[in-house]
């Protein structure tokens, strides 16, 4: 059963328009958290710019929400150059994918979202593209066939995906630099809501700021979905200006708890401790159970519940710490067995 979710790292279907876009940093001046990879980027960006040269091919690779698209906006940016943007599951054909590589300009940027879930056909035209700009492109078909060399100018490919290990190693090794982007402590995180909150004129104490930091997953989309949702119930329920009270009403009748976790988050959590006994209990039994897709657990519920500690993954499946069990207020049964990871 799929659904949107307010914890959701991923994009809502309301937030592709301009208000969220106004949000994102346009240089790495502005970009809050990930101190290392910035100063890495920036010695790139330099160092390509120096020599009139394009950028290696990135992969980020992280959760949802981190700010991968927003760091591949960035590098254009900063490298005075123009972004085509796609997504793996968008270029079904090569012919959809021989149109974008033959209209990129010198030291553009293709950036491809979700790419690990681009099609072994896309993923071998593209490889050529990669090392030596240039594709092989077939006409026509059978006895008429016939193979057209067609030379590329020098451009950056920016892949990210969610899933690294879904990556071939052939599409992986041809990826110069290769980036981790990880959950954002606290302390970042209220710096990026007082950052959007002034961007929304929008008057807020440090203790919301806190608040809504301590509730978004370490998250920065979260974070601005947050913000963006107290302060309609600031406008609403009070005078306008985001309080720490007005930030925790507001959030707990969205059902997001301390932590921030929601009710699938719970639900799962509950799924584990009750219904199976803490654990070991497989991913596919988890679906089946609370009739979730398999893909939705793994790539929008886990990443954070493994973040936190509150689940394990074992050889035998998942396990629910005793943490996670008093968070929901409940008690592992004597006895349940509390595999690790060694």
């Amino acid at each position: 059963m799929s659904r949107e979710r307010i914890v959701s790292g991923t994009p809502l279907e309301a937030e592709e328009d301009s208000l969220h876009l106004s949000l994102r940093p346009k240089c790495l001046r502005d970009y809050i958290g990930q101190k290392q990879l910035r100063e890495k980027l920036k010695v790139t960006l330099n160092a390509a710019k120096g020599r009139a040269e394009a950028v290696e091919h990135i992969l980020f690779h992280g959760p949802p929400g981190l700010g991968k698209t927003t760091l591949a906006h960035i590098i254009a940016g900063e490298s005075g150059s123009r972004i085509v943007a796609t997504a793996g599951p968008a270029l079904q054909r090569t012919g959809d994918l021989m149109g974008i590589l033959t209209n990129l300009n010198e030291r553009d940027i293709l950036f491809i979202d979700e790419i690990h879930r681009l099609s072994p056909v896309i993923e071998e035209f593209i490889y050529p593209a990669m090392e030596d700009f240039k594709v092989d492109f077939v006409v026509d078909k059978g006895a008429f066939a016939k193979v057209i060399n067609v030379p590329l100018k020098h451009f950056t490919l920016i892949g990210a995906t969610t899933r690294a290990g879904l990556l071939s190693a052939p599409l992986r090794d041809r990826f110069g630099l290769y980036y981790h982007i990880d959950f954002y402590p606290p302390e970042e995180l209220q710096e990026i809501v007082r950052r959007s909150a002034k961007l929304l004129e929008t008057q807020i104490e440090p203790g919301a700021a806190e608040t809504i930091a301590l509730r978004s997953r370490g998250t920065p989309r979260i974070a601005n979905r947050l913000l963006r949702r107290v302060r309609d119930y600031a406008d609403v329920k009070g005078d306008g200006a985001v309080t720490k009270e007005i930030a925790e009403r507001a959030l707990d009748a969205e059902g997001i708890d301390s932590l921030g976790l929601d009710s699938l988050d719970r639900k799962l959590l509950r799924v584990i401790v009750e219904y199976y006994q803490g654990g070991p209990v497989g991913i596919e039994a988890l679906g089946a159970t609370l009739n979730e897709e398999i893909d939705t657990l793994v790539d929008m519920v886990e990443p954070y519940l493994l973040k936190i500690g509150f689940v394990q993954r074992t050889k035998r499946g998942r396990v629910a710490s005793p943490e996670a069990a008093r968070h929901i207020g409940l008690k592992l049964p004597d006895g349940a067995a509390q595999e690790r990871l060694f």
